[in-house]
């Protein structure tokens, strides 16, 4: 193959048949515009445990799952903007009561109310923005992220972890809900596995501490590959070290499965007792310094999945 042919395509990830990628908010939204070519090939499992901003008094007034990762998710795939993907991300202003709620939250909600099932109210929202890709809720069961601390305490809710001045022992979900099936169905049939980037403890981590997500994690032979942020988180996450994040991973899953990390340069250091393959590269995009180029974060994960064959 010449060079010019390599650098026109994505040389591995064109022959893969699944990629999935797991986490929330705007990590996920990222990773999903990244690799948006590989269409109904890519799959995002989503995060529904938050309990901040429009989604959380969504929450706290009507019940339900949490939709803004969900939503927001759907809005970073977009290749072409329109009216529909305005619309659906639309942030009423003012002073009212729908003050500070996003209308895509709203619509979202609403099929839920309409007694249709969160996979497939996401599916309609889907064709309605013309998304190939597939975006998957963690469970269709509404659930919380909550916390172990040292002290004994037991805290729920994202936004009670992410104020914490403390790494908590643990997490776990209340109650412990069922996976969305085929969000199992679509881990059980990847050839490659995406964590991150994203904020660790709420996004990355609430997936996968669903038993059935877990097993298929403990047994699959996809690659696992782990994408660290590009900036130190502003939670109680910011105290672990790549090493200990990866070991939270793999202490939940019960055995070691990550195979390759993506790390910005200045991390390099600290990655030469992973075992595992890391892969330093420059990551960061013009506009937002903190946040990753969508075209060099696809070619990361291109050349790490060629390196891991």
């Amino acid at each position: 193959m010449s060079d010019l042919m390599r650098h026109s395509r994505h040389e591995y990830l064109d022959e893969v048949k699944q990629v999935v990628a797991i986490g929330g908010g705007h990590g996920l939204g990222r990773i999903m515009s990244a690799l948006s070519f590989m269409k109904e090939r890519l799959t995002g499992i989503v995060t529904t445990t938050d309990n901040g901003g429009s989604t959380g008094r969504i929450r706290i007034e009507q019940g339900g799952i949490a939709w803004g990762d969900l939503r927001n998710c759907l809005n970073q795939i977009i290749t072409e903007p329109s009216t529909a993907s305005a619309l659906f991300e639309y942030r009423f202003a003012g002073n009212g009561e729908l003050a500070g709620h996003n209308l895509g939250n709203l619509m979202l909600k609403a099929l839920e109310d309409m007694q249709i099932r969160p996979f497939e109210a996401v599916n309609l929202i889907r064709e309605l923005l013309h998304v190939r890709s597939f975006i998957i809720p963690m469970s269709e069961t509404p659930v919380h992220l909550a916390a172990h601390l040292n002290s004994g305490e037991t805290i729920v809710g994202e936004v009670n972890i992410d104020k914490l001045n403390e790494l908590p022992q643990s997490i776990f979900l209340k109650p412990i809900v069922q996976a969305t099936p085929e969000a199992v169905k679509a881990l059980a049939q990847a050839e490659v596995i995406l964590f991150g980037p994203g904020s660790f403890l709420t996004s990355i981590m609430p997936p996968i501490l669903l038993p059935e997500i877990t097993e298929i994690l403990r047994n699959t032979r996809a690659k696992k590959i782990f994408i660290d942020n590009l900036a130190i988180e502003r939670s109680p996450a910011s105290k672990l070290s790549l090493a200990d994040r990866i070991h939270w991973i793999e202490n939940v899953v019960g055995k070691p499965i990550i195979d390759g990390v993506i790390v910005p340069p200045e991390l390099a250091e600290h990655c030469q007792n992973l075992n595992c393959k890391v892969m330093s590269r420059r990551l960061n995009a013009d506009d937002v310094n903190y946040r990753h180029d969508r075209t060099l974060l696809c070619k990361a994960i291109d050349d790490l999945v060629g390196e891991l064959d």
